[in-house]
């Protein structure tokens, strides 16, 4: 129990990181390079998902393996993400068509869709990608 608390709470952390990374990169690309929120999105999720690829490769889930390559592992990462994309993005969507200030501030989208999809994410991660540990040298 204690680990699964500690890789509950290191996805986290990599989740605020990812978050950090998605918010910041949505928000420069709309409010200074005029980008549209939707496509900007699509950008600023891809890197903060490499970037949580990465922290739980290395933190998280440091104690268990995938059995693939990094490259492969990357890619499984990215496919298995794309169900919490799926409800990231449709969170976000649904928060900018509803509340028309979004589009000023579509940080706040973002974070609304990452929160909702943490859960998925971390389960998918665990269950799916990361569920071998890795044998004692």
């Amino acid at each position: 129990m204690v680990k699964l608390s500690r890789e509950i709470f290191l996805f986290a952390v990599g989740g605020v990181g990812g978050l950090i990374i998605d918010a910041g990169i949505v928000q420069l690309l709309v409010s200074l390079a005029g980008w549209n929120p939707y496509l900007a999105r699509v950008l600023s999720f891809v890197t903060a998902a490499t970037f949580t690829w990465w922290w739980s490769r290395h933190y998280t889930f440091a104690s268990r393996q995938s059995n693939r390559s990094a490259h492969a592992e990357w890619l499984h990462w990215m496919g298995l993400m794309s169900i919490g994309a799926v409800i990231n993005y449709g969170v976000y969507a649904l928060l900018l068509l509803n509340f028309s200030i979004l589009y000023r501030w579509p940080a706040i989208g973002a974070a609304a869709g990452s929160a909702v999809a943490a859960f998925v994410n971390f389960v998918a991660a665990r269950k799916l990608l990361f569920k071998s540990p890795k044998a004692s040298t």
